[in-house]
């Protein structure tokens, strides 16, 4: 983490990874779904830019910046709600499985985001506590 030498716990590094991961998939989903695979419009639609405010916290997450998890954890629920609603009403069987994807990859990255903060808080309060001298 850039703030200490101390190595990550392997918990820590696996939730973000899978928040990495997770973040990537819902932007490679959100490009393939948009111009290829699904796309409101044939041959592809504008509604692929939705995806640029994903790029936004991949620095963050791959910098250990514990502030973007917390944020991102509540920017996801836009994702997560547009998935639920394209699951419920568009018409293509493609095209709703798709937003089941989008729904999983949401929650997915939620959990991730969560625990990661969780995890991180715990070895910050376990840190001040085995060293007084920083109270």
């Amino acid at each position: 983490m850039n703030t200490s030498s101390a190595r990550p716990s392997a918990s820590v590094a696996a939730t973000r990874t899978l928040a990495v991961g997770c973040l990537l998939g819902l932007i490679g989903l959100g490009l393939a779904w948009e111009l290829w695979l699904a796309p409101l419009r044939p041959g592809g639609s504008w509604l692929a830019l939705k995806v640029l405010p994903l790029v936004v916290p991949l620095a963050g997450l791959l910098k250990w910046r514990l502030y973007t998890y917390r944020w991102l954890s509540l920017m996801i629920w836009l994702y997560f709600t547009e998935g639920v609603v394209r699951a419920w009403s568009d018409t293509l069987p493609l095209s709703r499985a798709l937003a089941g994807i989008e729904i999983a990859l949401c929650l997915l990255l939620f959990v991730a985001c969560a625990w990661h903060v969780r995890l991180r808080l715990r070895a910050g309060r376990q840190m001040r506590a085995a060293d007084p001298s920083t109270s």
